[in-house]
This record gives C-alpha cells, structure tokens and sequence, in this order.
C-alpha cells in the first residue's frame, strides 16, 4: 500500500505557493503554444491548405487535394517519437527544464515560419514540400515537449495532488484551442472569405512568435524538477535511457500507448475534424460553428482539471475508465445531433464529448509517470505518449474523411472511435492502479511492469 508521504516528494501543501503556481504556469504554456499552433494548423488543413497547396492533385481525381491535405496532420506525428527519444534521453541527463525551452522555441519557429511560406501558385512542387519539412519540425518538438511538462508539473507536486498539477499540461489542448478558436472567428468576421483564403489565414501562425516570447520568460524562471536534482545528487542518471527503457520497461510504454490512442482520435474530432465537416459538408455558417467550438473547448478545460483532481480521489484507473465509457456511449448521438445542421446541436454536441475527453485526459501526466522509474520516466512516458498519438490522432480527421466518403454515413465515423475507445479501455484496466507510488530517485519499485494479473 502506497504511504501518504513517499520518498522524493515534496510536502503536503493545501495551497499553491508563488513558486507552485510559476511551474503550473510552465508547464501549461508550453503545452499551450503547442497546440495552438497545431490547432491553427488542423484548422488550415481543413479549410485552407488544400487550394493554396495540393490544389492539382483535384484534376485527375476530384476530392484527392483535400484528403492530402488531411494527412500532413498525421504525417508530423511519425516524427513525434524521435523527439521523444531525443529529448527523452536529454531529459534524462541533462534535465527537463532545459528539453522544455529548446522544444518551445523549436515548436514556434516553425510554426511561424508556415505563416511565411508561398503557395503553390508562387514556387510550385517546393510548397508543399516546405510545408511538410515545417510540419515535420511541429512533430519532432511536440514529441519532446509533453513529456517534460507533464513530469516538471507531477515532480513537483505533492503526492496528493499529482493528478490536479498535473492536469495543467494537459489543459494545454483546450486552452491552446480557445485561443486558436479565438483569434480564427475574429478573423473570420473581420474580413471576407476571399481575404481569409488569399493572406488572412497566416496571421495566427505569425501571432505564435509572441505567444513565444512569452512562454520563453515563463519558463525560464521555472525551477528544475526536483527528482531530477535528487537523480543527478545521487549520480543515477542513466547513460542508456532508451536501452534501459526498452530492457526493462517495454510493457509499460505499450500500455501507454493503448490507453492513450481512443482519447486523442476523439480529441481529434473536436481539433480538425467536426469543425470542417459542419462547414464543407453540412454548409454551416463558420463563425457559429467557431463560437461553438470556442465554448467546448472551455468545457475540456474544466472537465480536464476535473479529471486530474478526481483521479486523486477514486484512481487514475477508475477515471480512464469512466471517461471513455461516456466517450463511448456518446458518439452515434452525437453524429445524429450534429447532422440536424442546428448550430445549439453542434454546440452541445461537441460540448458533451468534452465531458469524456477530460476525464480520459486529465489523469495522464500522473499515471503515466506513476508507471516509469525516474532515470527513464522523460524517455517512457514521451515516446509512449507519442506512440498512442501515432495509433490514435494522427490520421484520425483523414480516416474520419474516408470513412464518410466511402459510407455516406457520418454514424461510420462514431463506429471507429468507440472501437478504438474499447482498445484503450481495455489498455488502461490492465493497469495496477499507480496513485501515490513514489517518484523518487532511488526506488525502482516501477521497474517491474506495473500490469494486473
């Protein structure tokens, strides 16, 4: 049974000091940039990229540009578990602070870079292939980037608060999206489509470089993680992170992988896909739908924080499970919603998954590295996380896309989440419960495969 204090965590506290709330604070700005900025760019993909970019692959077979333009979103997740390798093994002997700011800057530039970036018409085949070398860097630093916030926000926290501090990173995506959201529909009803499609679509992959700046001073002032400091005091780094990993810790990087794959398809929905769908295919109005959209994503911000602070009551396991059994039993309703055309169905819709989408988020940055001993947790939970975004989100919007096209039946897409939802479930029941184990340095009591028999 785990003790109520273990050893290499801070205190007990029942309120944030100044120096608590400045590694919340850093941890969620960097997992905010990162997707605002792949927001902005699922949002493009959907909209904008595939007549600026692909547009000649429509002359031989109509509907092919933007099926293309689908799986530049996936195609930078491929890359996401070589950053998580990178800055894993980084991570793991040099510490995560420092993973933390490289990744940040590298996730910006490139990210503002695409907003300079010619089109087709101006330079030809090199357009598209720059877009995708600039999407390709999103993903090498993505997989770099959750894997230290998530461990400087649950290194940091007191035992019995893992799963609420380390709910911060993970509220990254619905803040990340309300700013995305936010600036789109302003920008949507400040000016025409025409303007929005010729030059106004590159101004929120411009606005990244102040959102930069700004995370860069935040998290410079954030103090190491103190395992790591304990790790580096007691000279057990290691040398081989990934070899170690791989040795002796395979099942938990699949485990982690599985259980991740069902919430980020789902995520994805909400990302890329739905917003896209109720403009190009239901011919919905786009700033109701982004308003709409807007509100959900406030939704998955509190029912994240949710989640991470119920997982300290009833188990990280228990509320996995809840969340994707909701996931689950919400999909086929609301594909019937959203196909009425009503804009309050698509928004209460989308608002309804986010309920799921918190609980099966919120827990993750505490199970996860609640599964990993400290001189491979960097290393594991990255490229775990980064393999279930692969399984899960990565071309989820172009499946979601064939599905419908080859169907006729947005019911089809609903089908594919909730089996993936079933693998997940299955994935994280087969988990022994991790709240409260310890995070110290000089335990290797989660070497062993953390598995229920």
């Amino acid at each position: 049974m785990p003790s109520s204090q273990t050893a290499g965590a801070p205190p007990r506290r029942q309120r944030m000091s100044q120096d608590d709330r400045r590694v919340v604070a850093g941890t969620m700005v960097g997992t905010t940039i990162e997707w605002y900025d792949f927001f902005i760019f699922a949002q493009a993909a959907g909209i904008v990229f595939a007549n600026l970019y692909f547009k000649p692959l429509d002359t031989d077979s109509p509907g092919l540009a933007q099926l293309v333009s689908w799986a530049t979103i996936g195609v930078s997740f491929f890359f996401r578990p070589l950053g998580a390798v990178i800055a894993g093994r980084l991570g793991d002997r040099v510490g995560r602070k420092a993973m933390l700011v490289f990744t940040l800057v590298m996730m910006g530039a490139s990210t503002a870079l695409i907003g300079l970036l010619p089109t087709y018409a101006q330079i030809g085949v090199w357009a598209p292939v720059l877009l995708m070398v600039l999407r390709i860097l999103q993903g090498f630093s993505a997989g770099g980037e959750w894997g230290g916030a998530a461990l400087m926000a649950v290194e940091h926290a007191p035992v019995n608060k893992r799963g609420f501090w380390g709910a911060y990173p993970q509220i990254g995506v619905p803040v990340g999206m309300i700013l995305a959201t936010l600036v789109l529909f302003l920008l949507r009803l400040s000016m025409s489509p025409e303007q929005f499609l010729e030059w106004g679509w590159r101004i929120p992959f411009l606005l990244s470089v102040a959102l930069i700046v700004l995370g860069y001073f935040i998290r410079s002032a954030v103090s190491e993680s103190p395992v790591f400091k304990e790790m580096v005091e007691r000279k057990r780094e290691s040398a081989t992170p990934l070899t170690q990993l791989l040795r002796t810790n395979k099942v938990q990087v699949v485990l982690a992988a599985v259980i991740f794959i069902g919430n980020n398809a789902a995520g994805y929905l909400v990302i890329a896909f739905l917003s896209s769908y109720a403009q190009k295919t239901l011919k919905m109005e786009a700033s109701p739908v982004l308003l709409a959209t807007l509100l959900a994503s406030f939704g998955w911000l509190v029912f994240t924080l949710y989640g991470g602070a119920l997982s300290d009551r009833i188990g990280r396991v228990r509320t996995f499970q809840i969340g994707y059994v909701l996931i689950f039993a919400w999909m086929i309703p609301m594909f019937l919603l959203i196909d009425t055309r009503n804009i309050w169905a698509y928004g209460t819709a989308i608002f309804i998954l986010t309920v799921g989408l918190g609980l099966s988020y919120g827990p993750m940055s505490a199970m996860y590295a609640e599964m990993f001993p400290a001189s491979v947790r960097y290393s594991g939970i990255g490229i775990g996380y980064a393999l279930g975004s692969i399984l899960g989100g990565a071309f989820a919007p172009l499946l979601a896309e064939a599905l419908f096209k080859e169907t006729g039946w947005s019911g089809s897409i609903g089908l594919y989440i909730m089996g993936l939802c079933v693998i997940s479930f299955i994935g994280v029941t087969l988990v022994k419960e991790t709240k409260g184990v310890s995070l110290a340095a000089d335990t290797e009591e989660q070497a062993e495969p953390a598995v229920t028999h």
